[in-house]
């Protein structure tokens, strides 16, 4: 069959009918759209539904039919290649849709927040679409429209989608994503790309190395999960992208958890924004068929419950999530291992770009278990998920939102289950109390069915050293991440049994940890300064403790700068006191008593009378005050001149060692070289030219105590080499010796 593009350029008459209709269907699309606007600050799900029959379109009176309440997108004021792109699969719109498309089509900023699974994707794709196609956008336009996602994942879901719905519009898309290779090949074709779906590290890439990139005519900006690339992640990036970008557009945010900040939505020059949020008067913030279980577990158990959860849902598809990536890698290839009876697979930011869409679509297509943290909580949508367990407790309850919307999206079922630690109570409380309605029910763990694993791990790991070493560093990741969590009454990291999670992941021995042990240890110090202070004391009595503590090494914290609490010998001195001695950082643990107490050892002088610390420092002479400033001087250049003395004995001691060394270093060769030239003259020589004497003959010399002395031997002394025995060379030594002294 003959390509439809190519028909198009043979026959110009066509090519003009098309631009015809399409400037008449784009006429009658503006002209419906003013017709129809809604009030500014309404919400079109208020409006009376459009009864079913109903005339859509230019009406027999010339006017236009109402769209805002409408529910079918056929009813909308849509070009026919969007509504081609969107009949085989969408047909109703969903809430998010049906409230923000009317006034996003009306070229308004909108604010979108929904449950996850809504339908989000589309309710900013297509006023996307439209808005290029009433602009007659083309190649040569440059980018129109950018949508900014903080995933990869995500991302690449969104460019599906676009390129589904426009699949009949002439609009080159591209997806510009971080982790790829072909950045070169990027930069050559962005200058030519209508739609850029991206990310927002690899779109700064582009605005700081493309040559000639720029988007000073963008008309549609669009943040999707506006919540996560609004906060501090990714500010700096954001903040950098804005300045890029022209004022004058429409902007479009949407997200599960949307957010209200005035600086927020200052830094995106928003104008006059419609806030939608469409499931406020929900009786739930989460999807409603879904059905959301808590269990306290302890951390010993953790593993176990999760493996025998594991064991007792097969048949189901189930995404788990962890804290960090190095608990990722380690449940997931210890439980390859053990090989639980389903196909297991992880994901997590460390992964390469191509690995993680694989493992992606994979997952989509196959039942199977996903281990991850939250790069896959948001937006991804993963069809016929039955369980969303959350194995690591989330940071806070937007992080909960996202992660049960995995499952249950649109009208699907899903479960969830959170296990949580008896001192991670206090999120089970905060998710009852939160403002936005999550319906969760706490149960008691079955131990029926729980199989424990842990002799299990530990013989795995024994057998395979590097299942270890993840032991190892899953323990330390963990626990620096609960560390760093900001909710502290939920995050407590001296409130966990380490021991027992070493036990419960095989490892034999609980792995040190050098920050938690330092705040054991200013904790104690506090302890300790308080217990002194209201045992009561003399204030010089206080100075000198607190000197003492510095004087043998007291490490200090600083409690902002939480990177440097992993560092290693980090030791911190309080640079107010300056007449405090300083230890260098380096500082043998074995040397250092942190148990014994500072400032308490008694000194006493020739006459029995006890001293105060560090009083044998101080000048005995109760006249100190009156010594003369001159006298002081004197003893210090005395001093001064007897350590400058005794560094230049030193220099000179230097000197002759080295003058030795050098001179012992040359006889050495000499005698080597020698040694060297009579083994070649002995292999290459034959013997007649032995017994005549033919051939070069070696030069022996001796070396005298001077330079000039070694010189004069040279020139005066040639020794046959022949004469090699001990006796012969005493003797001519001898004789050489004598004749110097005559």
């Amino acid at each position: 069959m003959e390509n439809p593009k190519h028909r198009l350029r043979k026959n110009p008459k066509l090519r003009k009918q098309i631009r015809l209709s399409e400037s008449e269907e784009i006429a009658t699309l503006e002209e419906w759209i003013k017709s129809g606007k809604p009030d500014s600050g309404t919400n079109p799900l208020s409006f009376p539904p459009i009864p079913s029959g109903t005339p859509v379109g230019r009406l027999a009176d010339g006017g236009f039919s109402r769209y805002a309440g409408c529910k079918r997108f056929d009813q909308l004021p849509l070009s026919q290649k969007t509504k081609d792109g969107l009949k085989k699969k969408f047909v109703t719109m969903s809430d998010i849709q049906r409230a923000s498309l009317p006034h996003s089509l009306c070229e308004r900023d909108v604010l979108g927040a929904a449950k996850t699974g809504s339908g989000k994707t589309l309710a900013f794709i297509i006023p996307i679409l439209e808005k290029l196609y009433r602009l007659r956008w083309g190649p040569d336009d440059g980018v129109g429209s950018i949508v900014i996602s903080p995933t990869k994942e995500l991302a690449s879901q969104l460019f599906e989608v676009l390129k589904l719905v426009g699949r009949y519009h002439g609009f080159s898309a591209g997806l510009l994503i971080g982790g790829r290779k072909d950045v070169d090949a990027e930069k050559e074709r962005v200058n030519f790309l209508n739609i850029l779906v991206c990310t927002p590290g690899r779109l700064l890439q582009h605005m700081d190395e493309t040559t000639n990139f720029e988007c000073s005519q963008l008309q549609v900006l669009v943040l999707d999960e506006a919540d996560r690339i609004l906060d501090q992640g990714f500010k700096k990036d954001l903040d950098a992208i804005i300045s890029q970008l022209p004022r004058r557009r429409q902007t479009l945010l949407f997200s599960a958890t949307q957010t209200k900040s005035v600086r927020d939505l200052a830094r995106l020059s928003l104008k006059d924004p419609e806030y939608l949020s469409v499931h406020s008067e929900s009786v739930t913030a989460t999807p409603e068929n879904l059905n959301q279980i808590v269990m306290e577990v302890p951390i010993g158990q953790k593993l176990d419950m999760l493996w025998s959860f594991i064991k007792t849902h097969v048949n189901s598809k189930i995404v788990v999530f962890l804290s960090t990536c190095k608990q990722v890698k380690f449940v997931f290839e210890i439980f390859k291992k053990l090989r639980p009876g389903i196909p297991l697979k992880c994901l997590h930011g460390r992964m390469k770009q191509e690995v993680r869409l694989a493992i992606y679509s994979q997952f989509c297509e196959k039942r199977s278990v996903l281990f991850s943290t939250d790069v896959a909580s948001r937006g991804l949508d993963f069809p016929s998920v039955d369980w969303v367990v959350q194995f690591d407790c989330p940071e806070d309850i937007s992080t909960y939102i996202h992660r049960v919307g995995r499952t249950a999206r649109f009208t699907s079922k899903g479960k969830s289950l959170l296990f949580l630690l008896p001192s991670e109570r206090e999120m089970f409380k905060k998710l009852q109390a939160a403002e936005v309605k999550i319906p969760v029910t706490m149960r008691r763990p079955s131990t029926d069915k729980l199989q424990s694993i842990s002799d299990t791990l530990a013989a795995t790991l024994a057998k395979f050293p590097n299942l270890n070493e993840l032991a190892q560093n899953a323990f330390v990741r963990y626990c620096r991440s609960i560390f760093k969590q900001k909710d502290k009454e939920v995050f407590d990291i001296l409130k966990l049994p380490l021991d027992e999670l070493a036990q419960s992941l095989g490892l034999p021995v609980t792995p040190k940890i050098r920050f938690l042990t330092k705040i054991k240890r200013r904790n104690e110090v506090k302890l300790n300064d308080q217990t002194t202070h209201d045992e009561g004391g003399s204030e010089e009595d206080n100075c000198v403790q607190t000197k003492g503590r510095e004087i043998h090494g007291e490490t200090k914290f600083a409690e902002d700068d939480e990177n440097e609490l992993f560092s290693v010998n980090h030791i911190l001195q309080d640079e107010t006191k300056s007449d405090v001695a300083v230890l260098p950082t380096r500082v043998s643990k074995k040397k250092m008593n942190l148990n014994k107490p500072f400032g308490t050892r008694v000194v006493f002088d020739d006459e029995g009378n006890a001293q105060a610390p560090l009083a044998a420092l101080a000048v005995k002479d109760d006249t100190l005050c009156e010594i003369n400033a001159q006298m002081a001087l004197k003893v210090k250049n005395e001093r001064y001149m007897k350590l400058r003395e005794e560094v230049r004995q030193h220099d000179r001691d230097d000197k002759f060692l080295l003058k030795n060394r050098l001179r012992d270093r040359r006889s050495k060769e000499k005698i080597k070289i020698k040694r060297i030239r009579e083994e070649a003259a002995g292999d290459s020589g034959s013997d007649d030219e032995k017994q005549n004497g033919g051939g070069k003959k070696s030069k022996l010399y001796f070396d005298s105590d001077s330079d000039d002395g070694e010189r004069a031997g040279k020139q005066s002394m040639n020794v046959v080499a022949d004469s090699i025995t001990l006796a012969q060379q005493e003797a001519l030594a001898l004789k050489l010796l004598n004749s110097m002294h005559s």
